[in-house]
């Protein structure tokens, strides 16, 4: 992957290329906080909407993050996608390798992190009376039909690119835009910004109706 991605620079953030904490760091920070924020308020006003979940998804999001960032709590970021190299590995035997050492401990926390959120989601459509198993959705069904092969093939097809994609980049929409974007951390606005546009992209090609 070298030659592909070139050298590793660590970790480069705010905080590293001002030297740390320094008074100016707080005062971007709150800045850049505060652009996001009446960005988030425009769109909503253009949307012409009431509904108010984005915002109070977005609250709870900051208060996990701070949560699990915490040194006395978990002390590592959320993250999904090292866990499905982790569990491949595990469930095939193949450990012996020096990817799986290297994702070890990381995979392990997310697949707890991963199986909570699983059981929280169960219970909640329990308790909402709205769980089902559903192949094919509406959206699916409205642009592309309703054969079932077509609609696993395909899943299968995004899901892999979306995997390999997210293990290039070292981390997913997860560790990335949820976790690296909260530090502004520079190799996750990169790849949020290229992330919104593969989804522009996607987009434009998924439902396009013939």
């Amino acid at each position: 992957m070298t030659s592909i991605l070139g050298p590793n620079y660590g970790a480069i953030n705010l905080n590293t290329i001002l030297g740390g904490f320094s008074p100016l760091f707080f005062i971007l920070v709150f800045i850049i906080g505060a652009a996001f924020i009446v960005a988030a308020f425009f769109i909503h006003k253009k949307e012409n909407t009431t509904d108010m979940k984005w915002l109070y998804a977005g609250i709870a999001l900051a208060v996990l993050d701070a949560i699990v960032f915490l040194g006395t709590t978990t002390n590592r970021p959320i993250g999904a996608s090292t866990m499905f190299p982790y569990l491949a590995d595990l469930s095939t035997g193949f450990t012996d390798n020096s990817y799986f050492e290297k994702i070890n401990d990381d995979g392990k926390w997310e697949l707890i992190f991963l199986a909570g959120a699983f059981i929280a989601g169960f219970v909640i459509s329990l308790i909402r009376k709205d769980f089902s198993f559903t192949l094919i959705h509406k959206e699916w069904e409205k642009y592309h039909g309703n054969n079932s092969a077509k609609r696993i093939v395909w899943s299968l097809v995004g899901g892999f690119i979306l995997v390999f994609g997210a293990r290039m980049a070292g981390g997913c929409t997860s560790g990335h835009i949820l976790s690296g974007g909260m530090q502004l951390a520079a190799s996750s606005l990169i790849f949020a910004l290229f992330v919104f546009v593969g989804l522009l992209i996607t987009g434009k090609l998924f439902y396009r109706l013939k």
